[in-house]
């Protein structure tokens, strides 16, 4: 009987799924036993091939659109020892079989499917799914091995992903670098796009945004010690007659109301880095790879998850790790509550992963060792399984309104009932000594009666209108999860949105590396390059809307309910719609186009830009060019430089002290002059001064 070859993302899954299966001997790249073969990928091993791969024509960038029939794949270099590990393996005689244990997500799907494909592999081949990298887990989920075949349209999914963002990024990319004639390239992609033009809209608001100043009449009542303030006033005057008119107050209202809110939602992925984010300042980044540490170590479960929800049969063992923290973690100790699991547990509301929450292995782990980042992101996780399975918190409104001298003036103020869930916050936010900027802050009103009137003192307080906030990595990984979802029930699975939870960190940071955001503490900015890109793009191509709805449509073919060829055929005739549009103005070619001016052609006057070899016309039917080694000013030994270019675009001659004579075998001074006769290479010749000799 032949063995399984199992097949990881990353060496350290290998090694921990090799533990519990009792695979002890380590070879080149993969460890053995009788039974099994456990080997691993490291990252994406093959990936789709150039455009040139599809015919010499492609390495120009104006040849377009580029729209394979069938797509062409490449091995990595920089990890093609490890494919042909694998290659050997997979090929061996005694391997009767794979297994798939590669990220139980799209991504990882893919990764193993390129591998397997790229190979003509005919093997069959199962499915490892877990949420978790405890041991219980994984020897579950070896027990509960799915058929490959089982994922087909998740692996669907993914290649429509991959292929529809190749397709949309170098088409669109080499159409507008070179529709503008930018020396740089002009990055366009799918998400990164229409993410770029949400973080540039807010920034337009903000600049356009024009202050508006306003006044309220502030009126205090000394005796019960309250306040109340009136609606905006625009006219000071007006403000100052209010304020004259205020002798005695009178309440014509008094309204109080319970209201209960219910404990917060588990994590997913983008609601942890959000908070963390809005508590520590952590980039989505930062937050995405410590989680991910924390699952390799056994800590949390699986962080790619979309999911704030468990499924309905982890009841016990989310008590049982509810314990644990309770007795392990320092916030959490003496806190008496019995914890209510059952409104975080939705089967309906669980796709491939549940919420993000720590492990039962954390009761032997010595937590000390983890670094910082880690430790704070792990106690956030555990915090909010205490505090989600906690009971509603219960606060009285009170809502007041009196009347002064005809204006209406009004006063809310608020006392809790029950604190529930929020004793588990107030503690966890002492522990790490944040504040709750979220917290809505309103005095406790002393009891007060409709018809009571009361000798109060008045003032006049000066506001002004406030712009829109730029986009820190909480609210826009906020918009980016809400793009698209007008429609729909945010509880649903099944949500639009820019990216998913497991790809918009790296969206922001592609976006930071091509200097198109910049980060200022927590704010994102757009940079003039961003604005510049956004403003030169055509609408469809930044629309949060459209991208939220392939998105979609992804998740739908994952679940066989859209063809596959179907939502490509739409990708590739999005494409042709795009590279159709070549108008493209001179104003956003020159913002675009950053490169130096060295100088205006003496020929058609138009711009001449420095090249790797010469400075050249950006006219193409224009062929002058300045090279910068000829034999003319080789022969004297000189190179023409930029400043030398400069200087002969404007002046027509540059000076020179020691230019070198041939038959002299000494230096000597003169002026090379541009002699330009309108040929297919320029002419220079010698100018000497009255008191020089030629040479």
């Amino acid at each position: 009987m032949g063995k399984k070859l199992v097949i990881a993302e990353k060496p350290s899954v290998a090694q921990s799924i090799a533990k519990v299966l009792g695979v002890t001997e380590k070879k080149d790249g993969y460890l053995e036993n009788g039974d099994y073969i456990i080997s691993w990928c490291i990252g994406h091993l093959v990936g789709l091939d150039e455009p040139e791969s599809y015919g010499e024509e492609y390495k120009k960038w104006d040849k377009l659109p580029i729209i394979p029939e069938s797509y062409n794949y490449k091995v990595k270099e920089s990890t093609k020892k490890q494919y042909e590990i694998l290659k050997n393996l997979i090929n061996g005689s005694n391997v009767e079989s794979l297994v798939c244990a590669t990220d139980a997500g799209r991504e990882g799907e893919l990764i193993f499917r390129h591998v397997y494909n790229t190979l003509h592999c005919r093997k069959p081949f199962y499915r490892l799914w877990i949420s978790s990298m405890e041991d219980t887990a994984i020897k579950q989920g070896f027990a509960e091995l799915k058929n490959g075949s089982d994922y087909d349209n998740l692996y669907k999914s993914a290649l429509c992903r991959e292929r529809a963002d190749w397709l949309v990024g170098i088409n669109a990319t080499r159409f507008i670098t070179t529709l503008y004639g930018s020396n740089k390239v002009l990055s366009i992609g799918r998400v990164q796009t229409p993410t770029l033009a949400m973080i540039v809209q807010r920034d337009n608001e903000i600049t356009s945004f024009k202050k508006e100043k306003y006044y309220t009449v502030v009126i205090s009542c000394p005796d019960v010690g309250f306040s109340a303030a009136s609606d905006k006033i625009n006219d000071l005057s007006k403000a100052e007659k209010i304020k004259e008119s205020c002798k005695t107050a009178t309440i014509t209202s008094v309204k109080k109301e319970e209201t209960k809110i219910n404990p917060p939602k588990l994590y997913d992925l983008t609601s942890l880095q959000r908070h963390a984010n809005k508590l520590f300042g952590f980039t989505a980044q930062q937050t995405l790879e410590s989680v991910q540490r924390l699952y390799d170590s056994k800590l949390a479960t699986y962080p790619r998850t979309d999911s704030q929800y468990l499924t309905e049969d982890m009841e016990e063992s989310a008590k049982k790790i509810i314990g644990i923290i309770k007795s392990k973690l320092e916030f959490a100790e003496n806190i008496a509550y019995e914890p209510d699991i059952k409104p975080v547990m939705n089967n309906k509301k669980v796709s491939d992963h549940h919420a993000i929450i720590p492990t039962v292995s954390i009761e032997k782990a010595d937590l000390s060792k983890l670094t910082d980042t880690d430790k704070k992101v792990f106690y956030m996780i555990a915090a909010r399984l205490l505090s989600a399975t906690s009971s509603v918190h219960t606060y009285e409104s009170t809502s007041v309104k009196l009347d002064c001298g005809g204006t209406e003036f009004s006063a809310k103020g608020r006392s809790i009932v029950k604190q529930g869930f929020k004793t588990v916050e107030q503690r966890f936010m002492s522990y790490i000594k944040c504040k709750n900027e979220d917290e809505k802050q309103e005095p406790v009103l002393p009891e007060l009666n409709e018809g009571n009137s009361y000798k109060i003192s008045a003032d006049i307080s000066e506001h002004y209108t406030q712009p829109p906030k730029p986009y820190t990595e909480d609210t826009l990984l906020a918009a980016m999860e809400r793009a698209g979802n007008d429609a729909y029930d945010t509880d649903e699975v099944e949500r639009k949105g820019l990216g998913t939870p497991a790809t918009r960190a790296g969206i922001i940071e592609t976006l930071i590396s091509r200097d198109f955001i910049t980060r200022n503490k927590k704010q994102l900015l757009s940079t003039e390059k961003g604005k510049s890109i956004i403003k030169a793009i055509p609408d469809t191509l930044k629309s949060p809307k459209m991208t939220a709805e392939w998105e979609n449509k992804l998740v739908l073919i994952s679940k066989g309910q859209l063809d596959s060829d179907e939502f490509m055929t739409g990708i590739a005739d999005f494409v042709k719609s795009i590279i159709s549009d070549t108008s493209a103005s001179e104003d956003m070619k020159k913002a675009l186009n950053d490169k130096e001016i060295i100088g205006i052609c003496p020929r058609c006057h138009s711009n001449i830009y420095e090249g790797k070899l010469n400075f050249y016309c950006e006219n193409k039917d224009c062929e002058f060019a300045l090279w910068k080694k000829n034999k003319f000013w080789e022969s004297k030994k000189k190179e023409i430089t930029k400043a030398a270019a400069k200087t002969l675009l404007s002046k027509g001659k540059v000076h020179f002290k020691d230019l070198y004579s041939e038959k002299t075998d000494k230096t000597y001074e003169a002026d090379i002059l541009l002699d330009d006769t309108g040929g297919k290479y320029v002419n220079f010749k010698l100018e000497f001064s009255k008191k020089d000799d030629k040479k």
